[in-house]
């Protein structure tokens, strides 16, 4: 279940006052606790895309440059007559630059949101992420849907986006959400580091008693632990014995974040009506145990 809320009130706690004048996407988790995450800004969106872009355009250039250069055109030849350079280039040449060109103008948003999680270097500059509607991590389908009404977005430019069409959409959305989120069924949220302790904080102290008990309910989930790695691990068995140490509404945050890097690794199958994200991380770290202790 999901709204969107203003935080207006005086009387509510600390917590909720950090987010005051935040726009807030609230998902009810199978546990029945919300978790809150602050929509990005049309501002702090803008500069993403915009340095999004300008990597785009500087690869573009690099990458003309660099075929027109292996063609055995000078720097003078590209800079006194480019128009001239596409008519007596060689056709098989100009071909491939387009395709490169077109891939990496086509690409980019759609590799990098797939590949950082939801993120691309300007998303990661101005600490924001592209999830699912429901909080769950975005997946290949997502990214490639959200990015490919980007050119409807855009309108009135191409070449170069103006995003006048984009920006009026996410005026009349009550998600901040372009065309292309709508379609996809995806928000652009605002990272931040204190809506929880941050790793360092939490895991620094040395643990006495190593055991942990499994407090949810098990759910199916299938999924290859073997790809996790050995840090992976530690940082979840880490988060299961520390978990009492937090609010309850930090223990189901940090939970998520946790999870979903893993979840974005593993690619797991579950029963949604069952699932929650610390039983999942229950459900990985107790798989991961039995597997190593096959293999040994």
């Amino acid at each position: 279940m999901t709204n969107l809320t203003g935080h207006r009130d005086n009387t509510q706690d600390v917590s909720r006052h950090i987010i005051e004048t935040e726009e807030t996407l609230i998902i009810e988790t199978p546990e029945r606790v919300p978790l809150e995450f602050a929509l990005a800004s049309i501002g702090n969106r803008f500069l993403a895309v915009a340095i999004d872009h300008f990597i785009q355009y500087l690869s573009i250039i690099l990458i003309a440059w660099f075929f027109l250069s292996i063609a055995g055109y000078t720097t003078s030849d590209i800079t006194d007559s480019p128009d001239k350079l596409f008519s007596d280039a060689p056709k098989w040449m100009i071909a491939l630059m387009i395709l490169v060109v077109f891939l990496v103008f086509a690409a980019y948003f759609i590799v990098f949101e797939w590949l950082w999680n939801g993120q691309t270097p300007g998303k990661r500059l101005l600490k924001l992420r592209v999830i699912r509607a429901d909080g769950r991590p975005l997946t290949l389908w997502e990214a490639i849907a959200r990015n490919l009404l980007r050119i409807a977005d855009a309108i009135p430019g191409f070449i170069i986006p103006i995003y006048s069409l984009g920006l009026v959409v996410i005026f009349l959305s009550n998600r901040d959400q372009r065309i292309g989120d709508i379609f996809a069924g995806t928000v652009v949220i605002r990272e931040r580091l204190d809506e929880a302790p941050t790793f360092t904080e939490t895991f620094s102290n040395p643990v006495t008693d190593v055991a942990f008990t499994r407090v949810q309910k098990p759910t199916e989930t299938r999924a290859d632990v073997g790809k996790l790695t050995e840090s992976e691990v530690e940082v979840v068995e880490a988060f299961l014995r520390r978990r009492w140490d937090l609010t309850e509404r930090q223990r189901l945050w940090m939970a998520w974040r946790i999870a979903l890097p893993i979840m974005f690794k593993l690619k797991p199958s579950y029963d949604m009506n069952t699932f929650t994200y610390e039983g999942f991380l229950e459900e990985i770290l107790h798989r991961f145990h039995n597997r190593q202790r096959f293999l040994n």
